[in-house]
């Protein structure tokens, strides 16, 4: 009755200054629906208060139950603001610098060039800034139940895409190393530094770092994937050995206490958690992008690029800082104007969601700009991108079919290794063949022929990112089976740059 109590008198205040909730609850509600994403949990910040905070829809298709305030959802990336400030902690301890080299820390830490790998500093980590291109190695973490240092002794393998510091690629490699940096440093797993320094002072206690720490509580959001116009519910996956580029779970009301504690620059009620100079560096250009001046996007934008943990931008004539997150079933938005101490984050458990699109609604409600259908703009803009590719359909279509394979079953079959990732197997299983990762079960593969020595890739356990897929066995001038070569259409894990070799 309190809660209610006070949600009704927060939104008569607000409505009288001209910010009406009521609207913003059925705004959302109907975003909800028009984006057909089966639940999300939104929270809005106002000048050091929670004002709303409320779920939409389903926990999971097929179930009644409704998300609320308290419902778990992965925030994935949104992690990695948290791992800048653990670091900006260590920094005002002594513990290291933020020009501090990597490889002070980590001696095994190596990227794709030696002298490179020595110039690496703690700041260049936060950065997106190293030379790799967006999203590259994701293929090798992804699902896999390597340890954290073995897949940062895998980075070497991972290939430049730009100069070192002229450029950006946004890598979820570079955060995982952060994570083992503040391991070795402290002493202690990342899971304990985050909870003692961020989760129990900020009293976010709704938030776990695994997916394993759920305990007896069942207000946890149900992960979807999408295929077609059809949700589907998926298992979680633990990312317990990438925690730092996005191992959190959290609720709508947890994060509106980080967001919080963010715009009021690192302090908590009477505690400062990190200081003005820190907060300036996380929240100062340290990779700018270049943005179209000529002709403005619809948000206004005179400048972006990423801070430390962080993008920093604008909205309209508004300093901007937030971050998005992906998680197999679940994508997430944190967006703040920290001159006007409004923030806003947006929790989902779907794969097509409108997180963004409710954001800035609520920015134009708060800033009293003229209205505008942000889900609607949003939505026609994603549904014209996921028209426009037709990377599998060709695919299919170019398909050349009562094609044989030159090579037998048994010749197929064997051990295949990259550098980049390790071993893969291909035997056969009950009459099939199998593709085995042997690092990430989850990934394995029933072949079936496609056409001449490529087969298709049908995934023995659903896949959110990706579906259809091949792999090509290659041979040599003799016929004799040389290697593998993926082809998996999609925009997250690039599985060629795992290509391997025949070795048994």
């Amino acid at each position: 009755m309190r809660i209610l109590i006070a949600f009704l008198f927060t939104a008569q205040l607000f409505t009288a200054q001209n910010v009406d909730l009521k609207e913003i609850d059925k705004y959302i509600n109907s975003t909800q629906k028009e984006w057909d994403i089966p639940g999300l949990s939104v929270a809005i910040v106002k000048d050091g208060e929670i004002v709303f905070e409320k779920g939409y829809g389903v926990m999971e298709i097929g179930k009644k139950q409704k998300p609320d305030e308290h419902t778990l959802y992965a925030i994935a990336s949104n992690t990695k603001a948290f791992t800048a400030a653990i670091i900006a902690q260590l920094v005002e301890e002594g513990k290291l610098d933020w020009n501090d080299k990597v490889q002070s820390y980590l001696p095994y830490f190596e990227v794709y060039d030696p002298t490179i790998s020595r110039m690496v500093t703690i700041k260049d980590l936060l950065s997106h800034n190293v030379g790799l291109g967006t999203f590259s190695g994701d293929a090798i973490w992804y699902k896999s139940e390597l340890s954290t240092e073995e897949i940062v002794k895998r980075i070497k393998f991972v290939p430049q895409a730009y100069e070192f510091r002229d450029g950006y690629g946004y890598s979820n490699l570079m955060f995982i190393t952060a994570g083992a940096v503040i391991e070795k440093v402290t002493g202690k797993s990342f899971k304990d530094n985050v909870t003692e320094r961020f989760l129990k002072p900020l009293e976010m206690d709704d938030t776990v770092v695994s997916v394993n720490d759920y305990g007896s509580n069942s207000n946890v959001a149900t992960p979807h994937g999408r295929s077609g116009d059809t949700n589907y519910k998926i298992d979680h996956v633990a990312w317990d050995n990438v925690r730092s580029t996005g191992g959190l779970i959290s609720s709508v009301h947890d994060m509106g206490k980080w967001m919080i504690f963010n715009m009021n620059h690192g302090v908590y009620k009477t505690d400062t958690l990190f200081n003005e100079n820190n907060r300036n560096k996380m929240w100062s250009l340290q990779n700018s992008f270049e943005v179209n001046q000529v002709n403005r996007n619809g948000r206004g934008q005179a400048f972006n690029g990423y801070g430390l943990g962080w993008f920093i931008t604008n909205y309209q004539e508004h300093f901007q800082v937030g971050h998005g997150g992906g998680y197999d079933g679940m994508i997430s938005t944190v967006q703040m104007l920290p001159d006007e101490k409004l923030g806003v984050v947006v929790l989902t458990n779907g794969v097509k969601a409108p997180t963004n699109a409710i954001a800035y609604y609520v920015f134009d409600r708060f800033l009293n700009r003229p209205m505008k259908d942000w889900s609607k703009e949003m939505l026609n803009g994603y549904n014209k991108w996921k028209a426009s590719d037709t990377r599998i359909a060709d695919r299919k279509a170019a398909r050349v079919k009562n094609t044989t394979p030159t090579v037998t079953k048994e010749e197929l079959m064997g051990t295949y290794h990259t550098p980049a990732y390790g071993n893969f197997y291909v035997k056969e299983e009950n009459g099939e063949l199998q593709l085995i990762w042997e690092h990430s079960p989850l990934l394995s593969s029933t072949l079936s022929h496609f056409n001449y020595n490529a087969f298709e890739m049908k995934w023995n356990h659903p896949q959110v990112w990706f579906s259809f897929g091949t792999v090509n066995f290659e041979t040599d001038a003799y016929n004799n089976v040389i290697g593998i070569s993926f082809d998996v259409p999609n925009d997250d894990f690039f599985m060629e740059e795992l290509n391997a070799k025949k070795v048994k």
